[in-house]
């Protein structure tokens, strides 16, 4: 076991202005990767990498040393996150669970409000479910509640799709903001809480108010993919959980991670229990338990359906690990602790700069993982260090930067397209809009609570 190599001290033999051009120009190559040649972007980060290592003058030992450190320390923390959060989801998918859960939240707020319904629904189901999962989950609630109501499918879809967009890019344990907590040093149960508190204006701003305003506008009738899809469903011959036990797994990882963070200090079993790690593990168990044996799943089921469950978090884990890789040279070639005093004598937010490169990285290729696992270890390095700011503040800002703007470029927006039955135009001003209201209520609340703790 070789000692721990000091990453504060700069390797590179360029400095200054240079230095800060030579990064800007890496990341204008690493768009060109993504957009032009069209490479997938753990390729491209991993090239880009390099590119930056060798030209900043490291050596290609401390180079090589320096990727694999950003790596390791990236993924050494969100592989287990990210693997027992994509095991929560399939079960709670499986199950039935957020149907029924849609379902009694209707009965709860009645048929008037089922704008409401459909919102909270989605906000829960939105917790452990990746957007387009959930989007699939729900999606034949807004057809049959539109079908009934005869209103435009946007009052009831934009309620949907809002929750479960913000919260895919705000909560861990979803890849992106789970790898933007930790390339930025923020604590993950603060992220989970501070994400989701933050999560509920958002979307109420974009689903509820806008989606209801929109929908005054645009009347669009259920869609002839509804009827097809409808008739080609498969009923389960397992039993629905209880709508008690879904909320219960829904809300119990944020409740052990509450518990720890209020209590923890003094109570040495709710730290351990409170611990991201045991939090989502004990989740996990129980979800296999109640959503898998009690429901009559056998023991292969159970392991497939787990198996199955990490198939799309391979890809995702290879674009954490080359984004670590890309902040770790950053830190390395010292082009971050360079732009950090820069920006520290400027006196320009690091906050708004957070959101500003997330979001320009997110309107140019499209994906919010890539774009704020990307953007957050491009600001990592260059905030270290600036008194006043809290990691959690900067990690929320690139997060609401990264779901800035879906256009074209983006599968989601292709997805909303395709199941609400929308044409381009209004999926652009439906959806395109909505995703930027929601993300420029979340940067305003941010500067103002900034504003507020900078004076205490």
């Amino acid at each position: 076991m070789g000692t721990k190599r000091d990453h504060t001290i700069p390797h590179a033999t360029v400095a200054g202005p240079l230095l800060l051009l030579l990064t800007f120009g890496s990341i204008a190559l690493l768009l060109a990767l993504i957009l032009i040649v069209r490479l997938h972007a753990f390729l491209a980060l991993l090239l880009t990498s390099m590119a930056l290592g060798l030209a900043c003058g490291l050596t290609p030992a401390v180079l090589l040393k320096s990727i694999q450190t950003g790596v390791g320390e990236s993924l050494g923390f969100i592989a287990v996150v990210l693997g027992l959060g994509a095991m929560i989801g399939a079960y709670l998918e499986q199950s039935g669970g957020g149907q029924v859960l849609a379902n009694w939240l209707l009965k709860v707020f009645g048929r008037e409000n089922a704008v409401w319904a459909v919102l909270v629904a989605s906000f829960l189901v939105g917790i452990p479910i990746f957007f387009e999962v959930g989007f699939l989950i729900l999606v034949p609630l807004v057809w049959s509640l539109a079908k009934e109501s005869k209103k435009s499918i946007l009052l009831y879809g934009m309620a949907m799709a809002a929750p479960l967009t913000v919260l895919h890019s705000l909560v861990p344990p979803h890849p992106a903001p789970a790898a933007a907590a930790q390339l930025l040093g923020a604590d993950l149960g603060s992220a989970i809480v501070w994400g989701s508190l933050l999560s509920i204006p958002m979307s109420l701003a974009g689903g509820l108010f806008y989606g209801r305003w929109i929908a005054n506008r645009i009347f669009v009738p259920v869609p002839e993919i509804a009827r097809k899809l409808e008739s080609e469903q498969v009923v389960s011959t397992h039993p629905p959980p209880a709508v008690g036990l879904v909320i219960l797994m829904l809300v119990l990882p944020v409740l052990l991670i509450v518990a720890s963070t209020v209590m923890g200090p003094k109570n040495q079993t709710l730290l351990f229990l409170g611990h991201p790690f045991t939090a989502l593990t004990v989740t996990a168990l129980a979800c296999m338990y109640f959503f898998g044996v009690r429901r009559g799943l056998n023991r292969d089921e159970l392991g497939r359906l787990a198996l199955a469950s990490f198939v799309p978090v391979g890809s995702l884990l290879l674009i954490m690990g080359a984004g670590g890789a890309f902040k770790q040279v950053i830190v390395d070639t010292g082009a971050g602790a360079y732009a950090g005093k820069l920006l520290a004598s400027a006196n320009f937010s690091p906050i708004l700069l957070a959101y500003l490169i997330a979001a320009a990285m997110r309107a140019a290729q499209g994906s919010a993982t890539v774009a704020i696992i990307t953007a957050a270890g491009i600001v990592a390095p260059l905030v270290k260090g600036i008194p006043g700011y809290r990691p959690e503040m900067i990690y929320l800002a690139v997060c609401c930067g990264g779901t800035m703007l879906s256009h074209v470029n983006d599968a989601g927006f292709w997805l909303v397209n395709q199941y609400l039955g929308m044409t381009v135009p209004q999926t652009l001003r439906s959806w395109t809009v909505m995703k930027i209201i929601t993300s420029v209520v979340g940067i305003a609340i941010l500067l103002v609570v900034q504003m507020f703790l900078s004076r205490s």
